[in-house]
């Protein structure tokens, strides 16, 4: 730590009082008014956030610079992706040397045939501070391109069209999109999805015809509930162009013919409260992932492209109480599911006329695989990909006829250090206060104690059923080698044990989620994989939530956590359907103009429930751009716990000031954001080993 003399300050914030009234409860924010990113008073403060944070850092800089080389140097510069074939060309992805954006680019027919540079993100992102390529699409004639470029991080995306045979942008530009557009098969029609303005809900469907102006693309489909958003695509058969709308409960789509781009959509299956489904077409049949009938854990169904509504639906594959059924990937002779059992992935081959049936064999403990991009119906190769938390990444093509397989690319860890025999990984399940057992994977140095002294970070996301699956980083091999265990939380909230793991976690059992992060922490400790001293937390979004929830209710367990772009603020922003995407999550956390969710609401939400007590020392993160989780919220959080915290640890807050939800924007640039993060945790753990060894 710099001594005192040196360190400045927290910043001091002045309070304006508002009353929040609903349901006859009043609350009081006294820093509401930092909801104005235009108010010179507000950029001032987060500016001098940054400098407090850049003071009481300082003397970390060489740590930040050591851990950011050290990170950059596992990384290959000029990597590049599997190429992969479709419409005739052969396409991938590649960096070069020095360079922090992709090059985008395609060979005709052949892997070595002479390449063609599509886009150049490098020479684009000159002048701009942020930038985000996306939804690269190219027309059926293999003509044309359109893509989305964001500068800004609020993931609104002005569309561009380029002429691939001259290289020449064309003057068409459509703006405040979601990045991708979606071609019809006239190759002069694009469907695309326009957000609103204000809440950037994605609620409108247009049709642009190139050469015309924007102003007069025509609105083919409006999302009137606003809990609703709205998307489009084109299905894999290249035959029909599809609208979706989803809550997060309900689907619902609308198909078109891809060859008339000129008619109208046709609803596939109306909406119905409660029923989920997501649809692939092959030969004349739709086939369709669904929770219909109770199918809790999803089933596949059947019916044929003429008669569309669930009532046709014919069983396909049957719903399995302890099977996930995540995906279906379709092939001319062979069909492919993604299921996961007991939280593991399982790659499910099935040959159409029955013949043969095969799951890929996975030996880890615990790791993840994926099914990879499979665009061309008429193979039988599977792209698929494969990594755990001591094992590298590898894209591996396997030959569904003969069962071999080829690695086509193993991510190399540059630098000379890495041996994974050097790392052990593994899962262990902690026993919840009702009684679940919780899944946690593991992964530490060989050489690292399990005595109750080594450094343990906890990580952990828990909502929206998203599951974070045990995966490889070179990063964090810059934690591990420092003698840092590193657990990812499976909690509930995610889908890793199935959809009722999820269901369990949301809603008016919300609670679950922290405090099976909390019981886990209890278990870590226990088994003497580490102590309070030496235990750090972390978690970003809506894991953010889960970490302001977490100190509300056990601070002092935790000597350091980071909370990064979080969700904390959960009543005032729920209560407000101008804050963008509000509505929509009303399924995940409930709708609190209902006085039960509010009442439920107001037990965990962070910003409401900071008490007069110690707290953990804390890094939080935020960038001033953010749409998915406004900067105002992390700032009120951390004026609420300065003025309330009886403790004499730090609490840091670090704006991005040019980026959003996401971060920084270039490859490598990013990486200094984690190095932020892990010199915190890395000076915390040091100062900690040094107060340890004077006692």
């Amino acid at each position: 730590m710099i001594p005192m003399q040196q360190q400045l300050l927290p910043p001091s914030l002045k309070k304006v009082p508002k009353e929040l009234t609903m349901h006859g409860d009043t609350r009081v924010d006294p820093y509401y008014w930092l909801n104005d990113r235009e108010d010179p008073e507000v950029v001032a403060y987060l500016e001098q956030e940054n400098a407090y944070y850049e003071s009481l850092t300082a003397h970390t800089n060489d740590l930040k610079e050591e851990l950011f080389q050290e990170m950059k140097a596992r990384i290959k510069e000029d990597d590049s992706s599997v190429p992969y074939k479709y419409n005739g060309y052969w396409y991938s992805t590649r960096f070069e040397v020095g360079k922090e954006y992709p090059i985008f680019a395609r060979r005709f027919e052949i892997e070595d045939a002479p390449e063609e540079i599509m886009v150049d993100c490098n020479s684009m992102a000159q002048g701009f501070d942020y930038f985000n390529l996306g939804g690269l699409s190219v027309s059926p004639n293999n003509k044309l391109a359109v893509f989305g470029i964001d500068t800004v991080s609020r993931r609104q995306y002005t569309l561009h069209f380029k002429d691939l045979e001259t290289g020449e942008l064309l003057p068409d530009k459509i703006e405040n999109t979601t990045g991708g557009a979606v071609w019809a098969n006239d190759n002069k029609t694009v469907f695309y999805t326009q957000k609103d303005p204000v809440t950037l809900r994605s609620n409108n469907i247009y049709k642009h015809i190139l050469g015309t102006p924007a102003e007069e693309d025509k609105l083919v489909f409006h999302e009137e509930d606003d809990t609703f958003t709205t998307f489009v695509y084109k299905t894999k058969s290249r035959k029909f162009i599809v609208i979706g709308s989803s809550s997060t409960l309900t689907s619902e789509f609308q198909i078109l013919n891809a060859d008339h781009a000129e008619g109208d959509f046709q609803i596939f299956s109306k909406r119905i409260r409660g029923l989920e489904y997501s649809i692939a077409h092959y030969h004349n049949d739709f086939y369709i992932l669904t929770n219909k009938d109770d199918a809790t854990n999803f089933k596949v169904m059947r019916t044929s492209d003429n008669q569309t509504e669930s009532d046709h639906w014919q069983e396909f594959i049957p719903h399995r109480e302890e099977v996930l059924l995540e995906d279906i990937e379709i092939f001319k002779d062979y069909y492919v599911l993604s299921e996961r059992e007991n939280g593991l992935n399982l790659i499910k081959i099935v040959k159409w006329d029955g013949t043969d049936s095969y799951y890929l064999p996975f030996n880890d403990e615990t790791y993840t695989a994926y099914v990879g991009a499979n665009p061309d119906f008429n193979t039988e190769i599977l792209r698929y990909g494969y990594n755990s938390m001591t094992t590298p990444s590898s894209v591996i093509d396997f030959n569904m006829r003969t069962k071999e397989s080829v690695i086509k690319k193993e991510q190399e860890v540059l630098g000379g250090k890495f041996n994974k025999e050097n790392y052990i990984s593994k899962r262990i399940w902690a026993t919840a206060s009702d009684g679940v057992k919780v899944p946690i994977s593991l992964v530490y140095h060989k050489d690292t104690k399990l005595d109750g002294k080594s450094p343990l970070l906890q990580y952990a996301y828990g909502a929206y059923g998203y599951t974070i699956d045990p995966y490889f980083s070179t990063v964090r091999l810059s934690l591990l080698d420092r003698g840092f265990i590193y657990a990812i939380t499976h909690v509930r909230g995610g889908e890793y044990l199935g959809r009722k793991w999820y269901e369990d976690g949301r809603l008016l059992q919300k609670m679950n989620t922290f405090t099976d992060f909390i019981d886990c922490s209890k278990y870590l400790i226990e088994k003497k994989f580490t102590s309070p001293a030496h235990l750090y937390a972390m978690g970003g979004s809506a894991g953010g939530l889960l970490m302001g929830a977490v100190i509300n209710l056990a601070p002092e367990i935790y000597n350091g956590v980071i909370s990064a772009v979080p969700f904390v603020d959960v009543l005032t922003t729920m209560l407000d359907d101008s804050i963008p995407l509000t509505t929509g999550e009303y399924d995940e956390w409930g709708n609190p103009n209902e006085k039960e969710y509010y009442d439920y609401m107001k037990k965990y939400s962070p910003y409401d429930n900071v008490v007069e007590q110690g707290y953990p020392n804390m890094l939080v993160t935020t960038g001033l751009h953010d749409s998915q989780v406004q900067y105002f919220e992390p700032a009120k959080w951390v004026a609420r716990i300065r003025e309330l915290k009886k403790d004499k640890n730090i609490l840091l807050f670090n704006i991005n000031m040019e980026a959003g939800h996401g971060g920084a924007s270039g490859r490598f640039e990013s990486l200094r954001e984690v190095a932020k993060e892990y010199a915190f945790l890395l000076d915390l753990e040091q100062n900690k080993s040094k107060i340890e060894k004077k006692g």
